[in-house]
């Protein structure tokens, strides 16, 4: 089904409204947020999300809004790995807590760009090449069985990232400044702050995780409405997600093990599809009992290993 021009307009005049509010109320003082506000901004992106989710439903069909929510279902599981990186990086460069959040609003900005040049790169390819979606499955599955195999904090490697290596070898690095900027002057010439090189820490990372994510997504949905604003609106409540879970998150011992599945169970598919169409509905029952079980497997765990040390 063809999506109107002004649909896109609109959706994309939104979300720049709601970015700009973001920025206001969290960047008014480089402070830092408390649980409750990042719970309730967390559940508020989440409630626009449903919303929408909703507003597909009765303007297109069920089909699309079933696409919707998986979509959404899968970006938002895989963007809790991201979570992990996240805290890995920050502490690596010793990032003060308060300063968390400006560079992650910005970091996503730059994901909300990348997502869309992936996304519709690879609904071109879809497109020019059939053939391709049984490499892209293939991907998928080599991703879950890395995801099995290698640790969250074997992947990040910020002192070997590419990116940084090129900024510290041609721009002049202040890696002591505490200001908070990302750029500072120095004896009148302008020089970069260790939040910079943070900064680009996440968004290379964050291209790796769009090799992932996004051809998950496209396994579900070839419609570019459903697949960019599902992933539009889960990376929106990122920042939030992680500022209201960062101090949970070691918790979760089990999730590598559940995003390892639903990566290989989506691969499978994509890589099956001309033989078997799965419907949609099966995918999002798989990957929402998956994700759900993962969780709750993992609290009981951590549960059991407090009361244990209790104990002891």
């Amino acid at each position: 089904m063809a999506v109107p021009i002004s649909a896109w307009l609109i959706f994309l005049a939104a979300i720049f409204l709601l970015l700009m509010l973001d920025l206001w109320v969290f960047r008014r003082r480089d402070k830092e947020v408390t649980l409750k506000a990042a719970l309730w901004w967390s559940a508020f992106w989440i409630f626009l999300a449903l919303c929408l989710n909703a507003f597909i439903l009765f303007w297109r069909d069920e089909e699309s809004a079933v696409a919707f929510f998986t979509s959404y279902l899968i970006e938002k599981s895989l963007s809790l790995d991201n979570l992990f990186v996240f805290m890995v990086i920050f502490e690596y460069f010793a990032v003060p807590t308060r300063y968390h959040h400006k560079i992650l609003f910005w970091g996503i900005l730059g994901a909300l760009l990348m997502r869309f040049v992936f996304i519709f790169a690879g609904l071109g390819l879809f497109s020019m090449f059939h053939w391709i979606i049984y490499v892209f499955g293939a991907l998928l599955i080599w991703s879950g069985i890395k995801f099995l195999l290698q640790d969250t904090q074997d992947k990040v490697h910020p002192d070997k990232n590419v990116a940084v290596r090129f900024a510290r070898r041609f721009m002049t690095v202040k890696a002591e400044d505490t200001s908070g900027h990302f750029f500072v002057k120095e004896n009148g010439q302008r020089v970069a702050t260790n939040l910079f090189l943070v900064l680009l820490v996440v968004e290379s990372t964050d291209i790796v995780f769009a090799i992932d994510s996004v051809p998950a997504v496209l396994a579900i949905s070839r419609d570019s409405f459903i697949v960019y604003t599902s992933n539009v609106m889960a990376i929106l409540g990122l920042r939030a997600l992680y500022l209201a879970l960062a101090g949970m998150m070691h918790h979760l011992c089990y999730l590598r093990y559940g995003l390892s599945a639903i990566l290989i169970f989506i691969g499978v598919k994509m890589a099956t599809s001309g033989v078997y169409h799965m419907p949609t509905k099966i995918s999002l029952a798989v990957i929402f009992g998956v994700l759900l079980a993962t969780i709750v497997a993992s609290l009981v765990k951590s549960k059991s290993t407090v009361a244990k040390g209790e104990m002891a």
